[in-house]
């Protein structure tokens, strides 16, 4: 489902307003997309209150800016990232932004990045604010990586080794978590089958790979993982409004994947 490209990306973490436990699995959700150049996190390190993020900064070479708090209500960290943000931007040293963040005041950011020809990806949680959502080329919540990061490490206690990437779906059923950010629901069906129609050829088949990315275009925060699914191909067999059409393409354990509405 995702355009895996060697992006240079400029990452900027808001510690004020996303949880440090995750860092782990953002990091590697990042690398999916491109190759961290810069790695920066704002906060006002002098509070107790980022004192956790302080450990896993020296894990994972996250350089911290140091950024006081000149008022009460005010958040001077959101300005410190926004003026770094546009230095990187005119640098010339990247091709995409990853801002970590569920504070909507990024969106103007997001925007402004996007129309200087950026790849914009956001994270945060799910209290984010649709706007900056929408102002993203994707955006992922922070608590399917959590999710994610925690059932591998039971999965290595119990010594199993799933395939949770496995493009034939065929274990659709045990990879569905009990909790999900979001349901199958009528929403979700009409997305998929408006696009599937908008894709399809004469025949009435649409290819899997182009269907994922036309719905991001729709709605940046789409991830088959929200519902509990590791892939697409997986999400769409468990639906039963669809066909899917897995076409041999030669080369062993390769195929091309198209769905179609019944």
């Amino acid at each position: 489902m995702n355009n895996i490209e060697d992006l240079r990306m400029a990452v900027l973490i808001d510690a004020d307003n996303v949880p440090y436990a995750n860092v782990k699995g953002m990091m590697a959700e990042i690398a999916k997309y491109g190759t961290p150049t810069f790695k920066r996190i704002y906060a006002d390190w002098t509070k107790p209150t980022v004192s956790g993020w302080k450990k896993v900064l020296l894990e994972n070479a996250i350089t911290p800016v140091q950024q006081y708090s000149y008022s009460t209500g005010k958040n001077a960290t959101d300005s410190a990232m926004i003026i770094d943000a546009m230095d990187i931007l005119y640098s010339g040293k990247v091709d995409g932004f990853c801002i970590v963040s569920s504070d909507s005041d990024f969106t103007r950011l997001a925007t402004r990045l996007r129309e200087a020809g950026m790849k914009v990806i956001g994270m945060g949680e799910k209290k984010t604010l649709i706007p900056f959502i929408a102002a993203c080329d994707k955006f992922i919540y922070l608590e399917i990586l959590g999710k994610s990061e925690k059932e591998h490490e039971d999965e290595k206690e119990h010594g199993e080794d799933k395939d949770s990437g496995d493009e034939k779906g065929t274990a659709a059923a045990p990879t569905v978590p009990k909790e999900t950010i979001s349901v199958v629901d009528k929403k979700l069906i009409k997305l998929l089958s408006h696009s599937i129609n908008d894709l399809a050829g004469e025949d009435g088949w649409a290819f899997l790979g182009d269907l994922g990315n036309f719905i991001l275009k729709k709605q940046p925060d789409f991830d088959p993982r929200n519902y509990g699914f590791p892939k697409m191909i997986a999400l769409i067999k468990s639906i039963d409004r669809f066909e899917v059409d897995e076409r041999d393409t030669g080369k062993s354990n390769r195929k091309h994947v198209f769905v179609k509405n019944k």
